[in-house]
């Protein structure tokens, strides 16, 4: 099968190799379209490799059709159009899935779409989890709101009926995440978005941060008591100066890290049942939906890199085979 890998410059190529088969509670999905993730470039990079027995090749999230199923599936599996969470492999012609980390595509989604959802939806959801009973009544601060977990955390949190403060790093991305349903948006690199929380007598119950570093402190800073910030990436370095552990004990807050990709498959497996019980109805119905940036044919990989290596995009960016059909 082919697959985009990885030459001795850490480009990436379309490659030859084995065709996958799907193993026992594993369907097999020819791949439609494929998501592209900041994962998969802190791997690309050599940053970030896959857990113990995961694929090599990039690849967290995709969409297309179940072609084979490996033993203990359910027959109704085949033939059915499905969005999928990886253990890697996505970039591939053909992956192998497990079964439960599958979602039937709704109707009204693009296969863009269908290869946008799981990665990034997955990991907001399961941020908003982290706060019990999160709902009306709260309010959620997102960095990086116009990014893919940025978008989806909006999306989420929205439908729960809760209020959202984004922080972007652009005056198109603040006007985007309004656009997308957030509350409020704070453009960083103009206002410091503590001071302007503060000024206008806005505080979060929970705080969903990418960045951590220099962030953190200010985090607890607008963080209520018994708060949870809940850090997915280090996009502001991994190390917090002069980090303040009074307000931590102060506001009985939680500093919680979290990371989908290496998480056991039965808690993967929980967390889409959990999804698809408290949302399924809004994605049935169109409701909740990606954000989808832009799609780059499989043989411009790099390029599609390159949009998330420059922060430029707005929401998801998508591979696809375009002799696939439908984009």
């Amino acid at each position: 099968m082919l697959t985009i890998d990885l030459n001795e410059n850490k480009q990436l190529v379309i490659a030859q190799t084995p065709t996958v088969a799907a193993a026992r509670g594993q369907v097999l999905i020819k791949v439609n379209a494929a998501g592209v993730n900041r994962a998969d470039l802190l791997q690309r990079q050599g940053k970030y490799p896959p857990p113990p027995g995961d694929s090599e090749i990039l690849g967290l999230e995709v969409c297309g059709e179940v072609v084979a199923l490996g033993e203990g599936v359910a027959s109704q599996w085949l033939g059915q159009h499905v969005m999928a969470l990886c253990a890697g492999g996505g970039y591939g012609e053909f992956v192998a899935v497990d079964v439960r980390h599958c979602m039937v595509k709704p109707a009204t989604f693009s296969n863009a779409q269908g290869a946008a959802f799981c990665e990034v939806f997955l990991t907001a959801f399961d941020a908003i989890a982290q706060y019990p009973e999160f709902g009306a009544e709260h309010t959620v601060l997102v960095h990086a709101g116009a990014s893919g977990v940025g978008t989806a955390a909006i999306s989420l949190a929205k439908y729960l009926q809760a209020q959202v403060v984004v922080t972007v790093g652009s005056d198109e991305k603040k006007q985007f995440c309004l656009a997308h349903g957030a509350d409020k948006a704070i453009n960083y690199r103009q206002h410091n978005w503590r001071e302007v929380m503060k000024a206008e007598g806005l505080s979060a119950d929970l705080i969903i941060d990418p960045v951590a570093g220099g962030y953190l402190n200010d985090d607890l800073s607008v963080l209520n008591m018994d708060g949870r910030i809940v850090v997915l990436a280090l996009l502001g370095g991994r190390y917090s100066e002069q980090f303040d552990g009074a307000k931590l004990l102060q506001k009985r807050a939680q500093l919680i890290g979290s990371t989908l990709r290496n998480r056991t498959p039965d808690y993967k497996a929980k967390l889409v049942d959990n999804l698809k019980r408290t949302f399924g109805d809004a994605l049935n119905s169109g409701h909740i939906a990606p954000v989808i940036d832009s799609i780059f044919p499989w043989e411009e990989a790099m390029s599609a890199h390159q949009v998330l290596q420059d922060n430029a995009n707005l929401g998801k960016v998508v591979l696809t085979h375009e002799s696939l059909g439908e984009r």
